[in-house]
């Protein structure tokens, strides 16, 4: 429970001692103090925020612009934010837009889209590319901090392996909340390191702190873990994919998403079988061989899943795609697959944590011989085209693969919420898209005033 937020919001229609009541109620459900007590509690949390509001009456509106920020009006869950759909990735794009009006050089930025980003060494240095990438932990794992922290550091390896990295070293960022059970810590931490000891990359850094301090109760869990690779080769980025190139699948046991799934609907067996690191295994294999420099391009199949991959590489590169429903099924783990259509989850619509490898005819048949003899499950599921437009084949005809609005709905709630394209979103998309250009114009205008300072 945010507190903070609470006040913030009930301050604007209710008066002091009315908000202060509320407050004090909320914070006896999670603290095992007195009336008395939550009651100072409460009241300590109005005057700070009462402090902040005084903002608004500063005749300094350059230092009012520098603590308020500008505002869209359109909520996270309105928009999809997190939800791995058609919302999540306009607003990935204009993140993008506001990380390229720095002009700070990078090999890969965020505008590619692409799983991790890469910058190459100095010049006067061997030629090395050193490789970052960070993941969040699932939102529902909250209560399962092996799980979500195996999973996540798995994912952002991931990220690297797929830039045609050499993973070297893990860093995590641990939030729990203020009631939250500090054994939770550990579990989480294990399960990172579970996935460091299982490759051999090291956890090397890291940041333990509450969310959001004294100001939220609960016992949430939110965490990020962040990888670093290198290679001598440039990246496998999307943006080289070419038409006539070969599409290969690993087969997708899952990560975070296929754990919640069966978490949250009672089918506690399927969690086991997410339990690997075949993804880092095939990359490994691919890198060992010597085959990375000929590979055109690399992802995972995880926001949004094939449907959200296949429009993200459409998106950077003005390419077409022939995705073969068949062999895409033959390479999704049986016992996953039997609980995603079980429950009427697409299977194109969530992570299932496959390798997706782009390259020529011949590449890929040196590829699928390599990562097969390293264990794990490989096949070919389509070709790139010159149409310009992602399609998956079936016995029913062609279709074109389009990411929905939020990724396929794996949960009850999610089915709630629902996977259809709000009747306002080119007006959402509007609104997103102002504040992201009125945020881009208060940073220009903050760092000339720091350089003019300075």
């Amino acid at each position: 429970m945010d507190m903070e937020g609470f006040a913030r919001r009930a301050l604007a229609d209710s008066d002091e001692k009315s908000v202060q009541k509320s407050l004090q109620e909320k914070i006896l459900e999670f603290k095992d103090i007195s009336p008395e007590q939550a009651g100072q509690m409460a009241k300590a949390v109005l005057d700070e925020v009462k402090y902040t509001l005084k903002i608004e009456n500063h005749p300094d509106e350059s230092l009012k612009n520098l603590i308020n920020y500008p505002k869209s009006g359109v909520g996270m869950g309105e928009m999809g934010v997190g939800s791995r759909g058609a919302g999540d990735f306009f607003v990935h794009r204009q993140i993008a837009e506001i990380v390229k009006s720095s002009h700070t050089d990078a090999f890969i930025n965020p505008t590619a889209q692409d799983d991790g980003g890469v910058v190459k060494a100095p010049a006067g240095a061997d030629e090395v590319y050193i490789t970052t990438a960070v993941d969040g932990i699932h939102s529902r794992l909250s209560e399962y901090p092996f799980l979500g922290g195996f999973h996540v550091a798995r994912a952002s390896m991931r990220d690297v392996c797929v830039m045609g990295s050499q993973p070297v070293a893990l860093l995590s960022d641990l939030h729990l909340a203020d009631d939250g059970e500090v054994a939770k810590l550990f579990d989480y931490t294990a399960g990172v390191c579970a996935v460091s000891e299982l490759t051999g990359v090291p956890l090397v850094a890291g940041s333990t702190l509450r969310v959001g301090g004294d100001m939220v109760l609960g016992d949430r869990l939110v965490s990020a873990v962040g990888s670093v690779g290198i290679s001598p080769y440039p990246p496998t980025a999307r943006k080289r994919a070419e038409a006539g190139d070969v599409i290969l699948l690993t087969e997708g046991s899952g990560g975070g998403t296929i754990t919640t799934t069966a978490l949250y609907h009672g089918l506690f067996d399927v969690v086991w079988e997410t339990m690997d690191i075949s993804f880092i295994q095939a990359s490994e294999a691919i890198l060992r061989a010597g085959l990375l420099p000929k590979v055109h391009a690399m992802t995972d199949v995880t926001n949004g899943g094939l449907r959200g991959d296949a429009h993200e590489i459409s998106q950077t590169t003005g390419l077409g795609m022939a995705f073969w429903e068949d062999e895409i099924r033959q390479q999704i783990n049986p016992k996953v697959l039997g609980m995603l259509e079980s429950l009427d989850i697409d299977p194109l619509g969530v992570s299932v944590d496959s390798l997706m490898i782009i390259a020529t005819e011949d590449v890929a048949s040196e590829v699928e011989n390599v990562v097969s003899n390293s264990g794990v499950k490989i096949g070919q599921i389509g070709e790139v085209d010159d149409t310009g437009i992602p399609r998956l084949i079936s016995d029913h005809g062609e279709t074109e693969l389009k990411p929905l609005f939020r990724e396929a709905a794996y949960t009850k709630i999610k089915k709630f919420v629902g996977d259809v394209h709000p009747e306002d979103f080119e007006e959402m998309k509007q609104k997103v898209e102002k504040a992201a250009q009125e945020a881009i114009a208060k940073k220009d205008q903050i760092v000339a005033r720091i350089r003019k300072n300075d």
